[in-house]
C-alpha cells in the first residue's frame, strides 16, 4: 500500500514557493518589532504539561493541547503559546534582566481544533511581550506597534483595534450581576465565543448556565452602551484605565483607530487588564486577526517575585488570508540571481571561476549539475525564474568573453569574464 502524500490534518507543507512568501512576512515582523527595541529569543517545543494546566484555560488544556508521557514518565506538553514559555524564562533569570522586558518570538505552536479559515492545529505566531513598566504606557506602546505591523504591510486602512478591560468586566460579572468567579469566567466563555457560534447557541449557553433573563437584560443593556454611558453608570478601575489607555492612544495617533468594544473578551484565563483584538473590517474577511493583553499575575506561578505585562500573538495564517484578501502580497523574488551553464564537462573549470565570482559578488548562483545543450538548460533556467543566464559560446570563450542573457526581456550581450559579476547586478 502507497503512503499518503497529504501532510497531518491541519498542517501545511511549505514548498520553495511557500516558504519565500513566510520568510517575507517575518522579516517585516522582525523589522517592526525590533524598530521598537524588542530582543528575539526562542524556548522548546516542549514544556511540562502544568505549565499550561496552571493558567492557560480550561478548553485549551482539556480539548486542544498536545500531549504525551515521555520514556522517564513525565507528562509534557506541545506549546499551544508561548506566554508561559515566556513567563518561566524571566522569572528564571528575573533579577539579571533589564527592565521593562522586551522580548518578541515566531514560534511554531499546536492545538488540537477543527481546521477552517485561518485556523490550523499547526502555525507560527509572532509573539510580542512588555514586562515590567507603567501597565499603561506599556499597553500603548505595544498596541501602537501592533499597529506599525500592520501599516508595513500596507493593511493599514482595513482594520480597527478594538479594546476592553478584563478589570471593567469582572466589575460587571460581580457588582452588577451578582455572579461568583467560576460563573463570571463561565458567562466571559460564552460572550467570546459568541460571534462565531451564532445568536441562537450563545442563548442557549446562557440559559445552560443559569443565567437569569433579567441578567441577560442587563447584560445586553451593557453591550449595548458607548463608552462614555459606560464611565457614568459603570464607574471603577477598568474604566479608569480605558480612560487612560485611549489619551496615550491619541498621542500616538490612533485615535481614529483604537475603538471601545465590550464583547472582546479574549478567552486565556491569565488576563487581568486591557484586552484588545485587531480586526479586519471588509466583508470578504471579517474577523479577528489578531489580539493580545495584559496578564498581572504569571511571573507569581514560579515564586514571590512579580513583574506585570502585555503581549500580543499574531498568527501566519491569519496574516496571510488578510494580505491574500487585499492583494497585499507582493511578487516574490526566485531564491536564484544567475544560472550559469555547462555545455561540457571540460568547460566545468572556466564555469567554476565564473561561479565563484558572482557568489563573492553576493549574488545567488546555480549550475545545471550536468553538461547540456544551451535550449535545455535555459529552459531549466527559467523554471527556477533566475534573472540571468550566463552562457559559455566556444567563440566568445576564445576571445575571453561569454554572453549574459537577461530572462524577462530577453536581452542579451557579449562582456568580458572578469565584468560578468557586475553585468548581472544591473
Amino acid at each position: 500500500m502507497s503512503l499518503s502524500t497529504q501532510p497531518y490534518k491541519g498542517t501545511r507543507d511549505f514548498y520553495p514557493k511557500d516558504m519565500r512568501i513566510q520568510r517575507w512576512m517575518f522579516a517585516k515582523m522582525r523589522q517592526v518589532v525590533e524598530s521598537y527595541g524588542y530582543e528575539e529569543y526562542d524556548g522548546p517545543m516542549l514544556e511540562p504539561f502544568e505549565l499550561y494546566a496552571a493558567k492557560s484555560g480550561e478548553e485549551l488544556v482539556n480539548q486542544q493541547l498536545y500531549w504525551m508521557i515521555d520514556r522517564g514518565d513525565r507528562k509534557m506538553a506541545v506549546r499551544p503559546e508561548m506566554t508561559p514559555t515566556l513567563a518561566r524564562m524571566v522569572a528564571g533569570k528575573i533579577n539579571e534582566l533589564p527592565k521593562p522586558v522586551r522580548w518578541y518570538s515566531i514560534p511554531n505552536v499546536w492545538r488540537y481544533e477543527r481546521p477552517q479559515r485561518g485556523r490550523l492545529r499547526e502555525h507560527w505566531q509572532l509573539n510580542v511581550d512588555v514586562l515590567g513598566g507603567d501597565p499603561l504606557l506599556a499597553d500603548a506602546e505595544l498596541l501602537s506597534l501592533a499597529f506599525d505591523l500592520v501599516k508595513s504591510f500596507g493593511g493599514e486602512k482595513h482594520v480597527a483595534i478594538k479594546i476592553n478591560n478584563r478589570r471593567l468586566m469582572d466589575h460587571v460579572f460581580t457588582s452588577v450581576l451578582g455572579l461568583d468567579a467560576s460563573a463570571a469566567l463561565a458567562v466571559s466563555k460564552a460572550i467570546d465565543a459568541r460571534a462565531k457560534i451564532g445568536e441562537a447557541a450563545y442563548a442557549k449557553w446562557l440559559g445552560d448556565l443559569g443565567l437569569a433573563p433579567e441578567l441577560q437584560t442587563k447584560m445586553e443593556i451593557f453591550f449595548k452602551s458607548s463608552f462614555d454611558e459606560i464611565a457614568v453608570n459603570y464607574p471603577c478601575q477598568g474604566v479608569e484605565e480605558l480612560k487612560s489607555l485611549f489619551a496615550f492612544l491619541k498621542d500616538s495617533g490612533l485615535g481614529q483607530q483604537a475603538v471601545f468594544d465590550a464583547t472582546v473578551m479574549r478567552g486565556l484565563d491569565y488576563y487581568t487588564g486591557t484586552v484588545f483584538e485587531m480586526y479586519d473590517t471588509s466583508g470578504e474577511n471579517n474577523r479577528a486577526m489578531f489580539g493580545g493583553g495584559r496578564y498581572d499575575n504569571l511571573i507569581g506561578m514560579f515564586g514571590k517575585d512579580k513583574l506585570s505585562g502585555v503581549g500580543l500573538g499574531f498568527g501566519d495564517v491569519t496574516l496571510r488570508d488578510f494580505l491574500e484578501t487585499h492583494k497585499l502580497l507582493p511578487e516574490m523574488k526566485s531564491a536564484m540571481d544567475v544560472f550559469v551553464t555547462l555545455p561540457t564537462k571540460e568547460l566545468r573549470g572556466i564555469s567554476e571561476k565564473i561561479v565563484r565570482s558572482l557568489r563573492e559578488a553576493g549574488l545567488r548562483v546555480a549550475t545545471p549539475l550536468d553538461a547540456g545543450g544551451f535550449g535545455v538548460q535555459l529552459k531549466q533556467a527559467a523554471k527556477h525564474l533566475a534573472r540571468h543566464v550566463v552562457l559559455l559560446g566556444d567563440a566568445e570563450l576564445a576571445d575571453g568573453k561569454v554572453v549574459v542573457k537577461e530572462l524577462a526581456t530577453g536581452q542579451q550581450r557579449t562582456v568580458a569574464i572578469e565584468d560578468v559579476a557586475k553585468a548581472c547586478q544591473g
